[in-house]
C-alpha cells in the first residue's frame, strides 16, 4: 500500500535534549510531541478527567470532526477515511486519558490542579519531580496527531479514549454496545517498543474500610512517628516481579515485630492503587513494657529487611518521638499483624512463560482519617480463577477484622489469537518499517481488552507502544527514538489496513 508520507530512520539529539530527525518530513512526530506537551498541561489523575475530556472534545471541534462523550467522560472522535478508502473497515485507536500522578517530594505538586513539566535529556523524555504520564499520554498524542493529519492514508477511524483506566476501568466497563463501530483495535498503551502485546493479566481491585471507636491512650505511653521512604515504587504490574520494597507491608511487619503490644494512632502510605508504595509513615504508642530497647529493635529489624529487596540500599528509616493529635489511638497492633500477613508482591511465576509473573498482589494505599482507616489491594493474574481465589482470601481477612469491603474493579484476563491476519499484518509492518520482528507477549498488567472482547463480539486487538520505563513513578520516562519508531509503524499500519 503506497503512502503519502515516508519517514527516514536517522535520529540525532542536541546537547539540550531537543531531538531532530534527518528526514524528508518530520511533521508527524513533531505534532505528536506538540500535542503531548499540551496534554501534559492538563491535570488528569484518575477519577478527575473532566478537563481532559473537555480538551479532547475541543480538539475534535477545532478539526471539524464528529465526536461523542458519554456519562463517564469517555470520548470517541470519528474521522472519515482518506479519499479512495471509504469502504475499508473501521479501525479503532484506543487509549486512556487518565494518568497515575505521583511526586518524588522535591516539588510542590497537586495532581488536581498542577500539570506536568516534561523535558528531554539524553534521548529520554522525563518530568520534573513527578510521573510523566507517557502512560498513556504519548499513545493518545499519536492518535490525536493522526486525526489532525489530512495527508495520511487510512480507512474510517474511531479514536476512543477512556477514563479511569488506572484505578478501576470504570470507563471501559460502562461503554455502551454502540459506542464504537470498529472491530480492529490498535491499542497504543504498551510500554515495550519491540513487542506486540497479545495478552494481559486480569485485575481485581478492592478497598477495605475499618471504623474504630478508638482506644484511650494510657499513662506512660510514649509515641513515635516512624516512616520508611526511598523505595523505587513503580507499576504494580510490570514492576511487581522486581522484588522492590512495599513500604506499607514492610512497615507494618517491622512495627509488629518490634512491639506487638503497641497502639496505632495512624498509618498512611502509598500514592496510587496501581503503584508499589515507596513510602509509609505510622504514629504509634509504645507502652512502658516495650519502651526499653524499642528503638534498637526497630533499627535492627529495618536493617534486616533492607537486605531482602533490590532497592533496599536506597530505603531510609525515620524515627522520632512525637505527640499525637489526639489521645485516643485508632486500634491495637492487630491491624499491623493483618497487613503484614497479606500477600504482597509476586505470589507465583507463570508455568509456561519464563520470567513472567503469573499471580501477584499489591497493597497500594493505606490512609487514616479520624475514625476510619482504608486499605487497597490490587490482585492480578493470568488465571481468572486464581485471581478470584486470591482476592477472595484477602477479602475474607479484611472482613474477619471488621472491615467493609468494596470491589472497585474485576477485569478478566485477555488473550488474543497471535496468529490472526491482523496480528500478522502488525508483525510484518514492524519488520518492513523498523527491520525487526517484534515479540508477541502477554504482560502482567491489566488492559481494557478483557472488557472489549466480552462487549464487542469479533473484536481484534493489537497493543503496541514506545519504550516507557518506570511508569506510575517519578522515574517514569519514554525513549524518544522509540516514539519516532512507533509513529512510523502506526502510520504505515493504518495505510495497510485501508
Amino acid at each position: 500500500m503506497k503512502r503519502k508520507k515516508h519517514y527516514t530512520d536517522t535520529l540525532i539529539y542536541t546537547a539540550v535534549g531537543v531531538f531532530h530527525y534527518l528526514c524528508a518530513d518530520m511533521a508527524f512526530p513533531e505534532e505528536v510531541l506538540r500535542i503531548f506537551h499540551e496534554l501534559a498541561a492538563v491535570p488528569r489523575p484518575s477519577h478527575h478527567e473532566s478537563r481532559v475530556a473537555d480538551f479532547l472534545c475541543d480538539f475534535a471541534r477545532r478539526h471539524g470532526l464528529e465526536y461523542e462523550r458519554d456519562a463517564n467522560d469517555c470520548v470517541v472522535i470519528r474521522k472519515p477515511a482518506s479519499p479512495g478508502h471509504e469502504n475499508a473497515p473501521v479501525t479503532v485507536l484506543l487509549n486512556h486519558m487518565d494518568m497515575v500522578a505521583v511526586s518524588d517530594g522535591t516539588c510542590r505538586f497537586d495532581p488536581l490542579t498542577d500539570g506536568i513539566e516534561p523535558y528531554v535529556e539524553d534521548g529520554w523524555m522525563k518530568a520534573r519531580g513527578t510521573s510523566l504520564g507517557a502512560d498513556n499520554g504519548i499513545g493518545l498524542s499519536m492518535a490525536l496527531a493522526v486525526l489532525a493529519d489530512d495527508d495520511l492514508v487510512h480507512g474510517p477511524l474511531e479514536v476512543l479514549t477512556t477514563t479511569n483506566e488506572e484505578d478501576g476501568m470504570t470507563g471501559a466497563a460502562g461503554l455502551s454496545p454502540g459506542f464504537i463501530k470498529g472491530r480492529r483495535v490498535i491499542n497504543l498503551d504498551s510500554e515495550d517498543f519491540d513487542t506486540i502485546t497479545v495478552g494481559a493479566a486480569g485485575a481485581f481491585l478492592q478497598t477495605a474500610e475499618f471504623v474504630s471507636a478508638g482506644i484511650p491512650a494510657s499513662e506512660g505511653l510514649r509515641c513515635f512517628r516512624i516512616g520508611i521512604s526511598g523505595g523505587s515504587g513503580g507499576h504494580s504490574g510490570v514492576d511487581i516481579g522486581k522484588n522492590r520494597i512495599n513500604a506499607i507491608h514492610e512497615l507494618a511487619a517491622l512495627l509488629y515485630d518490634s512491639c506487638p503490644d503497641l497502639l496505632v494512632f495512624s498509618i498512611d502510605g502509598g500514592d496510587a492503587n496501581a503503584s508499589i508504595a515507596s513510602a509509609c509513615t505510622a504514629v504509634v504508642g509504645v507502652p512502658e513494657t516495650c519502651c526499653s530497647g524499642f528503638s534498637g529493635k526497630v533499627h535492627g529489624n529495618f536493617e534486616r529487611l533492607r537486605g531482602r529487596f533490590t532497592d533496599g540500599k536506597n530505603v531510609r528509616l525515620d524515627l522520632c518521638e512525637t505527640v499525637p493529635d489526639m489521645r485516643t489511638a485508632f486500634c491495637d497492633a492487630s491491624i499491623l499483624k493483618m497487613i503484614a500477613a497479606l500477600p504482597c508482591g509476586m505470589i507465583r511465576m507463570h508455568d509456561t512463560m519464563p520470567g513472567t509473573v503469573m499471580t501477584s498482589n499489591n497493597i497500594g494505599v493505606v490512609r487514616t482519617e479520624g475514625s476510619v482507616m482504608s486499605i487497597s489491594c490490587h490482585t492480578r493474574s493470568f488465571s481468572d480463577t486464581e485471581m478470584a481465589e486470591t482476592a477472595g482470601r484477602i477479602s475474607s481477612v479484611f472482613k474477619e477484622h471488621g472491615a467493609m469491603v468494596e470491589v472497585i474493579m474485576n477485569t478478566p484476563a485477555w488473550q488474543e489469537n497471535g496468529e490472526s491476519e491482523f496480528i500478522r499484518m502488525t508483525e510484518s509492518t514492524f519488520r518492513d518499517v523498523l527491520g525487526f520482528a517484534p515479540r508477541k507477549v502477554a504482560m502482567h498488567f491489566v488492559l481494557e481488552a478483557g472488557y472489549y472482547v466480552n462487549k464487542y463480539p469479533g473484536i481484534e486487538i493489537a497493543c503496541i507502544g514506545p519504550r516507557i520505563i518506570e511508569p506510575h513513578s517519578p522515574g517514569e520516562r519514554v525513549e524518544m527514538s522509540t516514539v519516532y519508531g512507533i509513529c512510523r509503524v502506526l502510520t504505515e499500519l493504518l495505510a495497510r489496513l485501508a
